[in-house]
């Protein structure tokens, strides 16, 4: 908590922060920030689907619905990928530098 009331007061932002023991995560605070996308019509009548038939009300929180279904169904898979983007960052760091 006192790293995250330190980030608040440098940045002036508010900081969702979570602990972890072993497997187990517990995240204490969650901040939904706005993001801009760009859909094409299709797009945006699957996400207008979804509020009229009651699933979520809003199509941000469409949007919200199906990145948690991705991450929820597909967990292993991100997983994989950022383990990979991990390693890309390593080697990038022993790189050259100049």
């Amino acid at each position: 908590m006192a790293v995250a009331e330190a980030a608040q007061l440098q940045w002036q932002r508010s900081v969702s922060w979570a602990v972890r023991c072993g497997e187990i995560e517990a995240r204490f605070t969650t901040q939904a920030v706005p993001v801009m996308t760009r859909l094409r019509m299709e797009e945006r009548r699957i996400l207008d689907t979804l509020i009229d038939a009651g699933v979520v009300r809003s199509r941000s929180e469409a949007l919200a619905w199906r990145v948690g279904q991705v991450g929820l169904h597909q967990q292993e898979w991100i997983g994989r990928l950022r383990e990979a983007m991990s390693e890309v960052e390593r080697v990038q760091a022993e790189g050259p530098t100049g």
